[in-house]
């Protein structure tokens, strides 16, 4: 039954996230916001809630390690899987820029919530404050940034949305609203009792299966893409994702409730996984082709991810 609530809760979680997109974007055409602030701020908090209502639901459940195992295994997903898998199979080209910016922010926020986490194991409502302002002073530079150059507006901004009605905004935020709360509510309930039948913590649960849950979205577009030789993703939209995994997710979280260390692995294994992830991606970059992940890179890259998954599994102490 536990796998059912799982399954139940990521498809509302999914549904849930694409209403409140689309909702979220035709209410900023309404207030007459450009798609440049929309696709880097609207749509990007946006596709983020779904795992801070999963994390927030499962703080204020008294399950602190599907809070963080949920962010940290997500951000580790997003490279391991997503971008093992899209790599393997059509090579992806890596902008100069994205090492001017994003890789920086992501690794600055990976190394800050190390030792957060590694000074009291508790993010604290102090320390939550400070991961947002770290994202909206972020965010300003690079929207600053991107306004003096020509920026790629994200799939998400459909123009259509421009002349959506009232009504259908109000209808799609309802739905949204409430498919996304539920589905927070049954994910977690759902991955609490997977942990206890299959005798492993919540933490394992939260960093392997609801972290690939919760990417199975990403993942699907971009191997799509990628078979039929589209541009599959971009990878600093990846990494986009894992900043605000880190600085909005964790950051409200924390705000609204402490987030507790609860499971000594998520911080002598996990979190180091993640920065091992978020840092090899500056060697592959260069290392031996520049500027270009290949299928070897990805396949380096999905095999480190496979490991990480057994030795959550079975590597627990």
């Amino acid at each position: 039954m536990s796998i059912i609530w799982v399954l139940l809760g990521l498809i509302l979680l999914v549904v849930g996230g694409e209403f409140l997109v689309r909702s979220s974007v035709a209410l900023s055409f309404k207030f007459s916001i450009s798609k440049l602030v929309i696709g880097m701020t609207v749509v990007s908090f946006a596709t983020s809630v779904p795992e801070l209502l999963v994390s927030l639901q499962a703080a204020l459940d008294g399950s602190p390690d599907i809070s963080l195992g949920n962010v940290i295994g997500s951000n580790i997903a997003n490279i391991g899987l997503v971008l093992g898998i899209t790599a393997f199979i059509s090579p992806l080209a890596i902008s100069r820029d994205f090492f001017k910016f994003n890789w920086p922010m992501m690794m600055l926020l990976s190394v800050a919530l190390y030792f957060i986490l590694d000074s009291g194991l508790v993010i604290s409502f102090g320390e939550g404050v400070a991961l947002v302002l770290s994202l909206v002073i972020f965010l300003y530079v690079i929207i600053r940034k991107s306004e003096k150059e020509e920026v790629e507006i994200p799939e998400e901004i459909d123009d259509a949305l421009q002349t959506t009605s009232n009504f259908k905004i109000i209808v799609w935020l309802i739905i949204g609203g409430l498919a996304l709360y539920f589905g927070s509510e049954w994910l977690v309930d759902g991955a609490k009792e997977m942990a206890v039948a299959l005798g492993v913590s919540e933490r394992v649960i939260s960093v392997t299966m609801v972290a690939i849950g919760t990417s199975v979205p990403e993942l699907a577009a971009s191997v799509i893409a990628a078979l039929k030789k589209e541009k599959a993703i971009s990878l600093g939209n990846l990494i986009g994702s894992n900043i605000f995994n880190i600085a909005s997710v964790l950051g409200l979280t924390a705000i609204i409730h402490p987030i507790e260390v609860k499971n000594e692995n998520i911080l002598s294994q996990d979190i180091f996984w993640m920065l091992g992830f978020a840092a090899i991606l500056l060697p592959l970059a260069f290392l031996p082709k520049r500027f270009s992940l290949g299928r070897w890179k990805g396949m380096l890259i999905l095999s480190a991810y496979i490991i990480f998954v057994y030795l959550a599994f079975f590597g627990e102490n």
